[in-house]
C-alpha cells in the first residue's frame, strides 16, 4: 500500500485504532507499512473513506434506532421517565386509579423526543467532516466511548437548539401541557400536601433526549471498534479486517 505523506499515514493508524480496537492495530499497522503483507492494495483514500463510513455506519444506527417509533419509549435503557420532582404526583395518581394521566404523560415525553432525533444524522455527519488529527489523538488516548464523548462535545449545543423547538412542537401538538396541567389538579384535589413542584417539560424532555441519544451511539461505537459483524459494508470490511 502507497502513501505520499507521513501525516496521511500518521491520521489512518489513529483512526483505525479508534474504530477497529487496540487488538488489531499491530496487524493494520503491518498491512500500512509493508504493502506486500495483505492480499491486496489499499491506497490512502480507500483507507480513510472506510474511517469515514464506519463514523457514519454508527451514528446512521443510532438514529434510526431512536428515531422510530418506540426507539426511546421501548427501549428499557433510555426511555424517559418522570423527573424526580414529580414522582409523588406520579404515585398518588397510580394509587387512585388516575394512572391514565401518567401513561399519556410518559408516552408523550417519549414520542417527543423520537421525533426530535431524526434532527441528529446531518449534525453528526458534520462533525466527521471537521474532525482533525488532534481530535483523533483525544480520541486514541480516551476510553472505549472517547468517539461518543467527542461528539457530544462538538455537536450536543448544536443537538439542543435543533432538539428543544421540536420537542416543544410535539408536547403542544399533543396536549401535554394540558394534559400536565389536569395531572396537576387532579393531584391537588386528592392530596393533602400541596401543588406538585413545578417542572419545565420542555427543558426536561429535550436533556434526556439528547442523553438517550448519546447512550446509544456509545453502543454503536463499541460495536464498530470490538465486533468484525457490525463492519456491515464491503468497505468497511476491506479496510477493517483483521
Amino acid at each position: 500500500m502507497m502513501f505520499k505523506n507521513p501525516a496521511g499515514l500518521l491520521l489512518t493508524a489513529v483512526l483505525i485504532l479508534v474504530f477497529s480496537g487496540c487488538a488489531t492495530l499491530q496487524e493494520s499497522m503491518g498491512d500500512i507499512m509493508d504493502p506486500g503483507s495483505g492480499d491486496g492494495e489499499l491506497d490512502e483514500s480507500i483507507v480513510i473513506a472506510g474511517i469515514r463510513e464506519a463514523l457514519r455506519v454508527g451514528t446512521r444506527n443510532t438514529v434510526i434506532s431512536t428515531s422510530q417509533v418506540d426507539g426511546y419509549l421501548g427501549n428499557r435503557l433510555i426511555r424517559i421517565a418522570f423527573p424526580d420532582q414529580m414522582e409523588p404526583m406520579v404515585s398518588t395518581l397510580r394509587t387512585v386509579g388516575l394512572g391514565s394521566y401518567v401513561s399519556d404523560l410518559e408516552v408523550g415525553m417519549n414520542r417527543a423526543a423520537e421525533l426530535a432525533a431524526a434532527e441528529a444524522r446531518d449534525i453528526f455527519w458534520n462533525a466527521i467532516r471537521e474532525m482533525t488529527v488532534a481530535d483523533a489523538f483525544g480520541i486514541l488516548n480516551g476510553d472505549d466511548t472517547a468517539a461518543t464523548s467527542y461528539f457530544r462535545a462538538q455537536t450536543g449545543a448544536e443537538l439542543r437548539e435543533r432538539f428543544h423547538p421540536i420537542v416543544e412542537r410535539k408536547m403542544e401538538q399533543i396536549g401535554l401541557s394540558r394534559l400536565y396541567g389536569q395531572a396537576a389538579d387532579a393531584y391537588n384535589s386528592i392530596s393533602f400536601t400541596g401543588a406538585p413542584e413545578l417542572v419545565d417539560l420542555d427543558e426536561y424532555v429535550t436533556g434526556r433526549a439528547l442523553d438517550g441519544l448519546f447512550t446509544v451511539l456509545a453502543q454503536e461505537e463499541q460495536k464498530i471498534r470490538n465486533d468484525p459483524a457490525a463492519r456491515t459494508t464491503e468497505l468497511l470490511r476491506k479496510v477493517f479486517e483483521d
